[in-house]
């Protein structure tokens, strides 16, 4: 097919608006593959000033407190000296709550304001979900003053160790602590915090006696993330991450792009270059902690390092549309800190704390084997599952002219359609970009069961808008990534009990990810009102042979209520 052909992009507005859903879905996924850059340039810019002048910039300030600083114009004789260390994961901590990490901006759909976090965290009546719900006090649906009350003084106390000239175990004690509580109190922000990273690491500081104890309880907790990242990869949908990642990304030529398809723009599947790569990737990741924690030399570790730091390097250069490029900087700048500047501090040495022993097993070991294999009880994010193409996600399907309601909630965003529509110069515009941006669901693996499940969910899907449950979330609940349980019943009951929807107006579509050596997504329907309308499971193996949107019984299956309507 050439450049002039007509059916490749870009198209007309018109037709993509006017096309029946599969078509509309076929014509997003093209679009989306045949973009070389798809986010603007000066988006990409802002991005990555955000990263060295926030975080980086945010850390440096922080460290310029310690008691010993050299000054700033000598980073190698404070950037990596152990304080330094422990300042970067309080930095990131209360850099991420405070909604300026992987939350935030435009490619997580933020642009109006472009952060959540504490515009959500420190204001009274906006919705939260409670570990315990119905507990007395703390369990409710909305956030209380003492809500507020406990995360600005966890802020303040975070604020109070960040700027100490030396941390103290007193020092560390109340963010560990507060950090813990206000994850009972709305596990949102427990997650936002990392709780299964920057929280465990915290932890190992505070009960550690000594440098080397502390130093070799984060090695665990370093190790332990790239074990069980790669874990999560072992599935057939890594490659349409690799795909979709890179086709994101800035810094990729055309002619590599369009290799990542198995062929452009009739097949859309990761390619055998795409599939090569996951695999590469996934060997790695697994090969970065064995060779860390067994290697006596300096030039083995070296090297593993430098490659540790071309893995994360290359992540952070697809500016994935998760945007959690600052975990990747700490993971880079902790690798080299923890194996590189103290080889001496071994493992083997935490066996003189037995219950930081046992609590790294269970936090570290426990619950990401646990999630791995029963992921519906378990965040992603505590099952260290990231970016595995893998995900449990929630397809929110609006009524047309029912979303208004929404604004009964206290938030401070709109939907996406709202957020859009002030920046955006016309309404033709606005829909075509709330039409491509399904494309994303779509095109990765996980998104094939929704041919199973979206026909089921609604009688006819044009009368309905799309919402991604993850987007949604941003804008109800102040802060998401990727994690889909944080937009899926408990959060529709918190809606529906302050919006009140009909029965019909808002259907969720929720699919749960898929357990390791498993074979299918499980999936629910729920209405806003009457509960649950079905539930079922797709095998992902025979999904793997479909193009990303409908096609022969599955496009029947979606035009089956319109044609029933119309007659």
């Amino acid at each position: 097919m050439t450049a002039t052909d007509p059916d490749l992009p870009p198209y007309e507005p018109q037709r993509i608006l006017t096309a029946a859903f599969p078509e509309r879905v076929r014509l997003a996924c093209t679009t989306w593959a045949s973009q070389v850059n798809p986010n603007p340039f000066i988006v990409t810019v802002m991005y990555w000033v955000k990263y060295f002048l926030f975080y980086v910039g945010g850390w440096a300030l922080f460290v310029s407190f310690n008691g010993d600083y050299p000054g700033f114009s000598s980073p190698g004789d404070w950037a990596f000296t152990t304080d330094a260390f422990q300042k970067a994961i309080l930095w990131s901590i209360l850099y991420e709550i405070s909604g300026l990490g992987c939350s935030s901006g435009p490619m997580n759909a933020r642009f109006s304001p472009p952060i959540g976090g504490y515009l959500y965290f420190l204001r009274p009546g906006t919705t939260k979900l409670a570990l315990f719900p119905g507990l007395p006090v703390i369990g409710g649906i909305r956030r209380t003053w003492l809500d507020v009350a406990v995360h600005t003084a966890n802020i303040l106390l975070l604020l109070r160790a960040l700027i100490a000239p030396e941390l103290t175990p007193s020092l560390l004690l109340p963010p560990l602590v507060l950090v813990a509580l206000l994850g009972v109190m709305d596990k949102t922000i427990f997650l936002a915090a990392r709780g299964e990273h920057y929280w465990v690491a915290l932890v190992c500081l505070w009960v550690a006696s000594s440098d080397e104890l502390w130093i070799s309880g984060c090695k665990v907790v370093w190790c332990s993330i790239w074990f069980w990242a790669a874990t999560s990869k072992v599935n057939h949908h890594f490659p349409s991450v690799i795909m979709v990642m890179m086709n994101n990304g800035p810094f990729f030529p055309k002619w590599l792009k369009r290799r990542l398809f198995t062929s452009y723009p009739d097949d859309l599947r990761p390619s055998r270059v795409a599939t090569a790569m996951a695999r590469v990737g996934t060997f790695t990741e697994y090969m970065l902690p064995l060779v860390l924690l067994s290697s006596e030399s300096m030039l083995v570790t070296g090297l593993a390092l430098l490659v540790m730091c071309g893995f994360h390097s290359f992540i952070a250069a697809n500016n994935p549309s998760g945007m959690p490029i600052e975990w990747n900087f700490l993971m880079v700048y902790g690798g080299i800190f923890l194996f590189g500047f103290h080889p001496e501090a071994s493992v083997l040495a935490l066996g003189s704390l037995p219950l930081l022993v046992a609590y790294l097993f269970f936090s570290l070991f426990v619950i990401p084997c646990y999630g791995n294999f029963v992921p519906s009880r378990v965040s992603f994010l505590m099952s260290m599952r990231y970016y595995a193409g893998n995900w449990a996600y929630n397809i929110w399907l609006f009524r047309k002219g029912t979303t208004d309601k929404l604004n009964r909630l206290t938030k401070a965003a709109g939907t996406m359609r709202e957020q859009l529509g002030t920046i955006l110069d016309d309404e033709e515009t606005l829909e075509v970009a709330l039409a491509l941006s399904m494309s994303h669901r779509f095109m990765h693996l996980e998104g094939r069961p929704l041919l199973d499940a979206l026909p089921r969910a609604v009688e006819d899907i044009e009368d309905y808008e799309w919402l991604e449950g993850e987007v949604l979330g941003g804008s109800v609940i102040g802060w998401n990534f990727g994690d889909g349980h944080l937009n899926d019943t408990q959060l529709l009951e918190a809606i529906q009990a302050q919006c009140d929807f009909e029965e019909g107006e808002l259907r969720v579509v929720m699919v749960e990810s898929q357990p390791l050596f498993g074979r299918t997504m499980k999936w629910k329907i729920v209405d806003a009102k009457s509960g649950l309308v079905e539930e079922g499971e797709t095998a992902i193996e025979p999904m793997r042979a479909l193009q990303p949107w409908p096609v022969g019984e599955y496009a029947e299956a979606f035009l089956r209520g319109r044609t029933a309507e119309k007659a």
